[in-house]
């Protein structure tokens, strides 16, 4: 998922978390299955780690999406602005407002707070993260 600038009349999403290793590179990844390319879609971390989470792409990789040989990116003004609209997963990343720039934040599920760890953790963030997916994916598409 390398920065690539919007085209003119196709919408675009950047989705941020703090690492970009887990949570919003499996938003990516799930929104580029839903939406092809029809919608410009990146990532970016306000810590950006060194890997991806083994995890996340092994859940991912289950329904055809394939995140394993993406790179954790930083969050810049520059991928900001050219995205247009910002999601952040979770609310641990503080992304800093933009004139120009929607960001929406999804405050998403976290499994280990109920004690549910390993796979079954991953499983139900991604779930959740597709069911909403699938909804931006419409609001995008439909006010264009």
């Amino acid at each position: 998922m390398s920065f690539e600038p919007s085209q003119p009349g196709r919408p675009a999403v950047l989705f941020v978390c703090v690492k970009n290793g887990g949570k919003s590179q499996m938003a990516a990844g799930l929104m580029k299955l839903e939406a092809g390319d029809h919608i410009t879609v990146t990532s970016a971390g306000t810590k950006p780690g060194t890997a991806i989470n083994p995890l996340s792409a092994e859940v991912l990789l289950e329904i055809g999406v394939d995140i394993g040989n993406e790179k954790p990116k930083a969050l810049t003004e520059e991928n900001m602005r050219a995205a247009g609209h910002v999601v952040v997963l979770g609310t641990e990343a503080n992304v800093p407002a933009i004139d120009g720039v929607q960001i929406e934040v999804w405050e998403t599920d976290e499994p280990s707070l109920r004690g549910i760890e390993g796979r079954e953790r991953m499983e139900l963030i991604a779930n959740d993260i597709h069911a909403r997916i699938k909804e931006l994916k419409h609001r995008l598409l439909d006010s264009r």
